[in-house]
């Protein structure tokens, strides 16, 4: 776990020369005005679509995957707006790391943040559902402001990356719990801690269930949910941040505590939980991180759905 991020001077070392160079561009860049952000990331977006054609037949074919129905018009579209997202995200990852408390706060409305008060007043651990929206990076600093709390995350290789963005993230949160830190997250969510979650990757065989997801029959689907709810019994309930429609800001979106949750059927909560998981997706699936193999992992002997 941790809860401060030690410089020291071995990050100094010529290797992290280029990271240092990236932060110091980005932190130049959100030095301007939101909506010159916003639109500068959403023009970069759409350029590095040309760059990134690799992503680009991932993005194409998960929804192609998910939304067997949706037309070659609908699904350019999508396509199209899912870049201008990643962009977007690039500019939002600075805001969250290097804006002040006062420029953050006059981005967001928050609702439904009494379905979070509602929950910690139980006197149990409330295990925040989390999904990859591509604002993922603003939304883990916005939600901080709102409720401090505690998050799952990997660490990065770059040790100059990960003092940033430990340092970025625990602005407004209290701390960083490795994913593979079973007995850590345990631990806080059991002292009644507000502890983030995000169970919508595809993290391999190991420690998964496949489950309908969309309409793919069988996703890979993590069990960590199922295993921390039977451990810890915290509360559940989502949380995403949703960018305006207009790009003037953003909504946080607090919802109710997840109830009739399955904690002794494996399979049924996998399924439950990817129910819940559509659920927040459909609020803007153009702003979801499509761009990773989200079906890679498949049922033994069955071919790959990614050619």
């Amino acid at each position: 776990m941790k809860n401060s991020s030690c410089f020291n001077s071995s990050l100094l070392h010529p290797r992290y020369w280029f990271t240092w160079f990236g932060l110091g561009v980005l932190w130049l860049l959100v030095q301007l005005p939101y909506p010159v952000l916003i639109r500068l990331g959403a023009g970069a977006g759409r350029l590095s679509r040309h760059f990134l054609q690799r992503r680009e037949r991932i993005t194409r074919r998960n929804i192609e995957l998910c939304f067997p129905g949706i037309s070659d018009e609908e699904a350019e579209k999508m396509i199209a707006a899912n870049f201008a997202s990643l962009g977007m995200a690039l500019a939002e990852t600075g805001i969250a790391w290097f804006w002040s408390d006062r420029k953050v706060k006059k981005l967001f409305q928050v609702s439904g943040l009494h379905n979070l008060h509602s929950a910690q007043d139980q006197k149990r651990g409330v295990m925040v559902i989390g999904v990859h929206f591509m604002s993922l990076e603003l939304g883990g600093r916005i939600s901080g402001l709102c409720q401090p709390m505690m998050a799952m995350y990997r660490p990065h290789n770059n040790r100059a990356m990960e003092w940033a963005q430990t340092k970025g993230r625990m602005r407004s949160n209290k701390a960083m719990i490795d994913r593979r830190d079973l007995r850590g997250m345990v631990q806080a969510l059991k002292q009644g801690e507000s502890v983030w979650f995000a169970p919508d990757q595809d993290y391999g065989p190991k420690g998964s269930t496949f489950a309908p997801l969309f309409a793919v029959e069988k996703a890979a689907t993590t069990n960590g949910t199922f295993v921390l709810s039977r451990l810890a019994r915290p509360a559940m309930l989502t949380i995403v941040l949703i960018r305006n429609s207009a790009k003037d800001g953003y909504k946080l979106i607090i919802g109710p505590t997840l109830e009739n949750y399955p904690h002794d059927d494996e399979a049924a909560a996998a399924a439950y939980m990817n129910k819940v998981i559509e659920s927040e997706i459909l609020r803007a699936p153009e702003q979801y991180l499509w761009l990773h193999r989200r079906f890679k992992t498949r049922p033994p002997g069955e071919a790959s759905l990614y050619v």
